[in-house]
């Protein structure tokens, strides 16, 4: 148990971000497998405009660093990929 209060507010800081972020990354996970069942669906118009959303959602985590650049970006790379494939 911390002792110092620098360490306790670090303690509640870091408990407030943890349920932020695992907020942004369940919505991002949920927006990818609306997605990914559009397309499954064959419903390629409003898969189009929801990827719009998800590559939002996407680089916004990555501003944010709750997810790196990098994977924001393969992630997007393969979400389009999968797009032009069930066109």
């Amino acid at each position: 148990m911390p002792r110092r209060k620098t360490s306790l507010k670090r303690k509640r800081a870091d408990k407030v971000r943890h349920a932020r972020n695992l907020k942004i990354k369940l919505d991002l996970k949920k927006a990818i497998k609306k997605f990914q069942s559009l397309l499954s669906a064959k419903n390629l118009a409003e898969a189009k405009t929801l990827l719009q959303k998800v590559y939002a959602k996407l680089d916004k985590a990555a501003k944010k660093n709750i997810l790196h650049s990098n994977t924001a970006n393969r992630k997007k790379s393969r979400l389009m990929r999968r797009l032009r494939k069930a066109a």
